[in-house]
């Protein structure tokens, strides 16, 4: 009994628990009892035989200590210290009768205390968290830490917050106490909406529900090369007594839940639920889906117009390095599910410098005091926007770019006396073609779906015809707009509503390779320096170049244009265009040579009949809602993705991507 070992006059007993108090009480947040005790030293560990034809439990005596080893290769009869297993085949004997009973509903809220593991892989993750909020034994992770909160988060030094070693330093699944918010993160001590929902019985304790989520997030991250399976996440759930039964049995649907929200098992892992889909569009959202879908083991027909994959995601190596026609920066990579794709695949990403002198034509430096304060006065008159948009209805508002923003600036100026000087009206317009820049200013042709049936139909202006059970449209917002797909029945009028709301930026781009690296001596390594714009008529005009080989080896510069500028040079032969940025770059390198450029390229993404885009942006008199109506599915038949059904990551791959996955297991649930 346990009673008598510890509390009777018996030094050995005596002491031990007296050990594991102290243990317990420094590290942990809940009380020491006898029962936690019990739960965690005492009680017997129980493990699965790995015969795929046994699958039966069995109890450990008590002097054998559960490892993920041991759990791995686990048989029926296996004996320890090199002793052989002699007899009968140990499989065949019966399993405890207890086992039976953890299956049962009514086990799970009969419990006494909940489980806590021990060594979970989360481990390192949660440093910063007291383990039995997180799941964890106090008993087995040490503290080195003195100073403890009294919420689920303990005196943590700074550095204890970065991120785990050895690990990519963009995977950080975990908020760390008191941090703002980062896309993809789960609170390690707390359940989220949507796990509530799908997990109701874990609402009065999350314990369990929390120790088999993080380990399961932490296994991923630590190995995203491999796909994660319940068996692989079982081994390492090291707890005693027959909770570990219930645990590997509640493991299966946690896990499987974590795929369906694209948290694991996601990336370019080639993984097998019998569901027939059709996406149209093979660009980021679409591939996305096709291969979470895919992971699911769907049957999946993917439509594509053009003659390669990628949509807006287009390199060209042309030029002796990679250049993207379309997108090319990841913006914000902790998290991302691109940079857990380069992290899979082995590429490297180069991290983007902070530093971007702004030159002015004729090649003088601008004072980098200058550059500072006019951001702070841009990013002012941004604020004064947003505080006067929020009280107005959608018919009184205005253009960002246009009369609302002079207006402000106007009686900034008046109010303060102050007056911007000629290079600071020039280095403002700078910052105002960026904001140009942010909002962007094969499908075999499918002309129709129609879901007014049991079956979706997809059909092609050839009369090529597909049906299934479901569609995902992942075309551009401007395919949309333009009709080019007919739904029968039509869309709803709510879903049209948010088409038209949202605009569709474009910018382009020029990349231009040069005989040697002219710039190399202004620019002193930099990634990329900025062009003050001579007037309001060039804003957006090759604002920003790009130095795409940083490391030297080869001289090729990309540049953009934005706003204004993209009609501009709509009509305007290849030539042309090249010939105005290289009066832009001489301009800028007015004291040396600059040579001819090589070899270059200009994009068309305006007169691009399959996208016509770059991204998507809110219109005037629209509202951030518009993306989640577009998002929204038709009648549980037709899905929609891309960047702009994405409302917390538009304009960027990672939200098409992201929306991709969002839609496969929308659909997988379904």
């Amino acid at each position: 009994m346990l009673y008598p070992h510890c509390l009777c006059v018996h030094k050995d007993g005596y002491e031990t628990f007296a050990s594991w108090k102290k243990v317990w009480t420094s590290n942990g947040k809940s009380e020491p009892s006898l029962k936690a005790f019990m739960a965690d030293q005492q009680l017997p560990f129980w493990v699965q035989c790995t015969k795929p034809d046994c699958r039966k439990w069995r109890q450990l005596t008590k002097e054998i200590q559960l490892t993920p080893s041991l759990a791995a290769t686990y048989r029926c009869g296996m004996k320890f210290n090199n002793i052989k297993c002699e007899g009968l085949d140990q499989c065949s004997q019966p399993e405890d009768l207890r086992v039976a009973e953890v299956t049962d509903s009514w086990w799970h809220s009969m419990l006494i205390l909940p489980p806590l593991f021990k060594e979970s892989p989360a481990s390192p993750f949660l440093t910063a968290y007291y383990p039995d909020c997180v799941g964890m034994s106090p008993s087995g992770s040490p503290s080195n830490m003195s100073e403890l909160r009294a919420d689920h988060c303990r005196a943590v030094q700074p550095q204890s917050k970065s991120v785990v070693p050895g690990l990519c330093p963009y995977f950080q699944p975990f908020y760390q106490p008191n941090e703002c918010g980062k896309a993809l993160c789960v609170r390690p001590d707390m359940m989220e909406l949507d796990e509530l929902y799908e997990f109701p019985e874990f609402s009065r304790d999350p314990t369990m529900y929390l120790a088999l989520r993080n380990l399961i997030l932490a296994s991923w991250h630590k190995n995203c090369k491999e796909l994660l399976t319940s068996q692989k996440c079982a081994m390492h759930i090291i707890v005693r007594g027959l909770v570990r039964v219930r645990c590997v049995q509640e493991m299966d649907r946690v896990l499987h839940f974590m795929i369906r929200k694209g948290l694991i098992n996601t990336g370019v892992l080639a993984v097998k639920q019998p569901l027939n889909i059709i996406i149209i569009g093979a660009g980021a959202s679409g591939l996305a889906a096709a291969r979470q879908l895919h992971n699911f083991g769907t049957q999946l027909v993917v439509l594509e117009a053009r003659e390669r994959i990628g949509g807006r995601v287009w390199d060209d190596t042309s030029l002796g390095v990679t250049v993207g026609r379309g997108a090319q920066i990841v913006n914000g990579c902790v998290n991302n599910p691109i940079a857990l794709m380069c992290e899979q695949m082995g590429i490297k990403m180069h991290k983007l410098g902070e530093r971007c002198d702004l030159f002015q034509e004729g090649g003088q430096v601008t004072d980098p005091a200058i550059d500072k304060r006019m951001e702070f006065h841009f990013n002012a008159i941004l604020d004064v926007v947003s505080e006067w948009r929020k009280d107005k209805t959608q018919n009184q508002d205005t253009p960002l770019r246009g009369e609302k923003v002079q207006e402000v600036k106007k009686n900034f100026l008046q109010e303060s006396g102050i007056q911007f000087t000629e290079l600071e009206e020039k280095v403002l317009q700078f910052h105002l073609s960026n904001l140009e820049y942010a909002c962007g200013s094969t499908l075999d042709q499918v002309q129709a779906i129609d879901y007014s049936g049991d079956v979706v139909k997809v059909t092609s202006s050839n009369g090529s015809q597909w049906k299934a059970q479901k569609v995902l449209v992942t075309v551009p917002l401007t395919l949309l707009q333009r009709n080019l797909i007919q739904f029968n029945p039509p869309l709803p009028e709510r879903k049209l509503k948010a088409i038209h709301s949202l605009g569709a930026g474009i910018i382009e781009k020029i990349a231009l390779q040069f005989p040697y690296r002219f710039w190399d001596k202004k620019i002193q390594g930099a990634d990329y320096f900025g062009h003050i714009p001579p007037g309001t008529d060039k804003r957006g005009m090759f604002s920003v170049f790009y130095d795409l080989d940083p490391q030297g080896k080869q001289a090729v510069l990309m540049s953009v244009i934005t706003g204004e500028a993209v009609p501009a040079v709509r009509d305007m032969e290849d030539k042309e265009v090249v010939d105005e940025c290289m009066k832009v770059l001489r301009e800028l390198f007015k004291e040396q040579e600059v040579p001819e450029p090589l070899h270059f390229f200009v994009t068309h993404w305006s007169k691009d009949m399959w996208s016509q885009m770059s991204y998507s942006f809110v219109k005037t008199g629209g509202s951030g809602e518009a993306y989640d109506i577009l998002a929204e599915d038709v009648q549980g038949k037709v899905f929609f993705a891309g960047e702009a059904t994405n409302r917390h990551f538009p304009q960027t791959v990672t939200g098409a991507y992201l929306s991709g996955v969002r839609e496969a297991s929308k659909m997988a649930a379904m």
